[in-house]
């Protein structure tokens, strides 16, 4: 996304744009070590399995299995992961000291209808050789994956392209993301003002702020990332394409009575415009006069007033 070859505009400017510090941009990241590549796929699934233990009591788990690890080394790995246990504390996100953080606008909320709140998260891929980074948005009411992307890196980029593909197939009243500084960036918000809707940021005590975030992140590693085991970010990136499909498609879920997310989202849709070629009156049982109307109509989600 950064051009050091721009001629019209300097690294620097280009890095302020997206809110991003300029030595990452240099920054060669070291990998990590076979150790530690084993003790973050451990972690990400004791987390998964757990996701209210903290540091402390993950590394006494860790310890019980057999690992030479402490506590300092647990914490900087589960940083690293993007990882945080679910259950009230201070100071559970840490926003870019610039940007500014919105208000929590979900609290005693009633969500009654598609497109009323989206919500997104980055979670953490394990690779055979390595990790990656999944961010996903999310209609709360229908549970639907409006959108989604992997990267190899946390740099706010790939959150903006998920969000602006997400705003080309509806806009919501609310979007709710976490406080991280992929959120909170001017290149990430700005583009959410411009589409009129209204932001809202987890609270920092809150830890049920983006529940079904979460379980979706469960659903995706328990049905399809743990089983697959991808070597390559292009063999997740496929993986996770046909997973998607299948969960907003085929897969039934209790809370929606087992009914897809596809069908909760686009049922409950408003409908498409009347086609002015068919207003004519027409005998019981007639079919449409024009092809267009005799396929399933796809549903318009309406932009939020």
């Amino acid at each position: 996304m950064i051009d050091k070859k721009n001629p019209e505009t300097s690294v620097r400017r280009q890095c302020a744009l997206l809110s991003l510090n300029r030595s990452s941009v240099y920054y060669d990241p070291r990998p990590e070590s076979d150790l530690n590549d084993r003790l973050m796929r451990r972690l990400d699934a004791l987390y998964t399995a757990h996701p209210f233990l903290g540091y402390r009591k993950l590394t006494k788990l860790l310890q019980r299995e057999g690992h030479a690890v402490n506590r300092k080394r647990v914490l900087r790995l589960m940083r690293l992961l993007g990882l945080q246990a679910i259950y009230p504390k201070p100071d559970t996100s840490a926003p870019h000291p610039k940007h500014p953080i919105y208000p929590y606008l979900l609290r005693n909320l009633a969500i009654t209808e598609p497109c009323q709140v989206w919500a997104t998260d980055i979670t953490y891929i394990r690779l055979r050789k390595g990790y990656c980074y999944l961010i996903a948005v999310i209609d709360w009411y229908s549970r639907y994956v409006v959108s989604w992307r992997l990267s190899a890196t946390m740099e706010s980029d790939f959150c903006v392209e998920a969000l602006r593909e997400a705003l080309t197939l509806g806009t919501p009243h609310i979007f709710n993301t976490d406080q991280g500084s992929q959120f909170t960036s001017f290149a990430f918000t700005d583009v959410l003002k411009e589409a009129g809707v209204r932001i809202s940021m987890d609270g920092r005590a809150s830890y049920q702020d983006n529940i079904f975030t979460e379980r979706f992140w469960r659903s995706v590693k328990y049905e399809e990332v743990y089983i697959k085991d991808y070597a390559m970010i292009e063999d997740a990136r496929v993986g996770l394409a046909g997973y998607i499909a299948y969960y907003n498609a085929q897969r039934p879920h209790q809370a929606l009575t087992y009914q897809t997310p596809e069908q909760v989202h686009f049922a409950l849709a408003p409908k498409p415009p009347v086609d002015m070629m068919d207003n004519a009156p027409k005998e019981e049982g007639a079919l449409p006069t024009s092809p267009q109307a005799q396929q399933q109509p796809q549903p318009r989600i309406a932009k939020a007033a």
